[in-house]
């Protein structure tokens, strides 16, 4: 049999425990709350685990837990994650970038794919992604892949307006 378990706080009796179980809304944080409820009630540390949906082994862990955080430190900690491959800065300079349009001359483009801004996040910032990367990105930024027509950069607006003049509608 196992030793038994000390809880150190003693602050909240196993009714307050209950009753901030029931206020609670995270179930992990309940089942655990309970299960230091049936602790320090006296109940024997395998069948305290077993009721609650735990090992015998992890009701120590949330003990020790619970004696340096209190009931907030049994709530279920997030996973930090992988850190972002662009900082928020070089996220609102791509941002500009794609507002801006690209330099025909420059760029060798007239309007930006996500292909073309996969290149030029590798040219600025040093980051190899993929082009659905780059496509999230946009979307988490606010910009639409619904763009206007791109134009040439060397055409007549006197001429089209003539052709428009001159041609016959139907």
């Amino acid at each position: 049999m196992g030793a038994a378990v000390a809880v150190t706080r003693s602050e909240l009796t196993p009714a307050q425990l209950r009753a901030a179980a029931c206020a609670s809304e995270e179930p992990a944080q309940v089942r655990r709350l309970l299960a230091i409820a049936l602790v320090l009630e006296g109940v024997p540390r395998q069948q305290a685990a077993a009721q609650c949906g735990m090992d015998r082994q992890t009701l120590p862990d949330w003990v020790h837990r619970y004696n340096e955080g209190g009931v907030a430190g049994l709530r279920s900690r997030s996973c930090p994650g992988r850190a972002p491959l662009l900082t928020p800065e070089q996220k609102a300079e791509l941002k500009a970038l794609v507002v801006a349009g690209p330099d025909p001359e420059r760029d060798q483009v007239v309007r930006w794919r996500c292909v073309d801004l996969r290149v030029e996040v590798v040219r600025r910032f040093g980051v190899e992604v993929h082009q659905s990367t780059i496509s999230e990105w946009l979307h988490q930024l606010g910009l639409t892949r619904l763009q206007p027509r791109p134009y040439h950069p060397k055409r007549d607006l006197a001429a089209q307006e003539a052709y428009k003049k001159t041609s016959p509608r139907c």
